[in-house]
């Protein structure tokens, strides 16, 4: 059976790779995308709505998918305060995780990040584990969150402590092994495969899939 899904978060650097590579998937015969401005892509399996997040609670006709993929995320530089990087990393996820629930959808897939801990004493840590923490109380087939490090890839606003770590990290690469191995930078397609992978094999509750983890999925 032909499966739809849901990609929000669809113009970042994660999201926009799992959007192309479900377009290309012919297991998905509809894929829609919210987002706060249109992504300058067509297809004919994809369909693109405009919504003001601040509202999405409030969203009543809600698209009836399968599986979501919230690529969802800022960072404090450009959110400009805990406060505004709490709405989009926690109240945000966790509103679409609700509307999800509320419409029946089988799948959650969520990107948070390394080092996810609601017990956390760094801010930033702290808030992607309670997002995760709220999204496990939903009643949902499964619940599938990706924690990534570093993500490496091409983003539109120039970074100069990512670009050097992205210059310096094939160097250092070859030090990261056994445990240090989920700390090794990885690359956002990578990520975006695995998601894709994993919705496709159709776990069950909860599940977890650290960095390197996530890159083997991306070989398999």
């Amino acid at each position: 059976m032909a499966r739809t899904a849901l990609v929000v978060g669809a113009s970042g650097l994660v999201g926009s790779h799992v959007l192309r590579l479900l377009l290309e998937n012919p297991a998905y015969d509809r894929v829609t995308v919210l987002a706060r401005r249109e992504v300058p892509l067509t297809h004919k399996k994809l369909t693109q709505r405009l919504i003001d997040f601040d509202r999405l609670a409030q969203l009543s006709d809600f698209p009836r998918v399968h599986d979501v993929f919230c690529c969802l995320g800022t960072t404090m530089k450009r959110a400009g305060s805990q406060d505004a990087f709490r709405k989009v990393d926690f109240t945000y996820v966790v509103e679409l995780g609700r509307l999800a629930e509320r419409h029946r959808a089988t799948q959650f897939l969520v990107v948070t990040a390394l080092g996810a801990d609601p017990r956390s004493r760094v801010f930033y840590s702290r808030v992607k584990g309670e997002t995760e923490a709220a999204l496990r109380r939903l009643q949902l087939d499964a619940v599938l969150i990706f924690r990534p490090s570093f993500l490496l890839g091409s983003r539109p606003e120039r970074r100069p402590a990512e670009w050097l770590l992205a210059v310096l990290s094939p160097l250092v690469a070859w030090v990261m092994v056994g445990p240090l191995a989920r700390f090794r930078p990885i690359r956002a397609q990578a990520v975006a495969r695995a998601m894709v992978r994993v919705a496709g094999q159709g776990p069950r509750g909860p599940q977890v899939y650290e960095s390197n983890e996530l890159r083997r999925l991306a070989r398999a």
